[in-house]
């Protein structure tokens, strides 16, 4: 288990970016999915003179990522990433993105393809409040799954246990996995019953 980060040392950047910040090795080539504003990528490019792309699809978060300095492509996930050539990046990142898309275990195919290791993080179903919420006859709305069931753009719920075992799938091996609570700080007891963000930190099978 890593420490949490120095809230100084983050100023600015989501909890749980901030935590996962620490997985990244200085200098790296980073490819990262549904960067949104650019923020993490910004951050690895200032503070750990890291080089790499970002990808988002939305149109009102674009400028913000050039606005930055983070070179952005703007794709949908789901056209794959065929743009890359094998092991192209040493780190891919998808954080709180792959649960949005359709085909998650062709994406997560994909990013085990170019990069060496990967960080992937997605809202855990299986936190407490979420299991209340569905005996009380409801769909869970909290602060990791912030939206009605209508209006969602989340197209596929995990826990950690279903992640884990797909990721085996796929041909990832997990190095390390942590469940963070809302406020980035990590879960050392009963972490998918506690965690709200399940982060696994992988790479490819030997």
């Amino acid at each position: 288990m890593i420490a949490a980060p120095q809230p100084e040392l983050f100023a600015g950047l989501r909890a749980d970016l901030a935590f996962i910040a620490n997985w990244v090795t200085p200098g790296s080539r980073i490819l990262d999915l549904g960067c949104g504003d650019g923020a993490m990528l910004e951050h690895l490019q200032t503070e750990k003179h890291c080089t790499g792309y970002g990808v988002e699809i939305d149109d009102t978060r674009i400028p913000r990522c050039v606005q930055r300095g983070v070179s952005v492509i703007q794709q949908d996930l789901e056209g794959g990433l065929a743009m890359f050539a094998d092991d192209a990046f040493d780190t891919v990142l998808c954080l709180s993105a792959l649960q949005m898309t359709k085909h998650v275990e062709g994406i997560l195919r994909d990013i085990a393809r170019v990069g060496r290791e990967a960080i992937v993080s997605f809202p855990n179903f299986a936190h407490w409040p979420h299991r209340v919420s569905l005996l009380m006859g409801r769909m869970p709305i909290s602060e990791s799954l912030p939206y009605d069931w209508y209006d969602t753009p989340n197209l596929r719920c995990a826990t950690i246990s279903d992640f884990e075992q797909l990721a085996k799938d796929v041909g990832l091996e997990v190095m390390e996995c942590v469940a963070l609570k809302d406020d980035g700080s990590p879960v050392n007891f009963l972490p998918n019953w506690r965690g709200s963000l399940a982060v696994f930190r992988l790479r490819k099978k030997s």
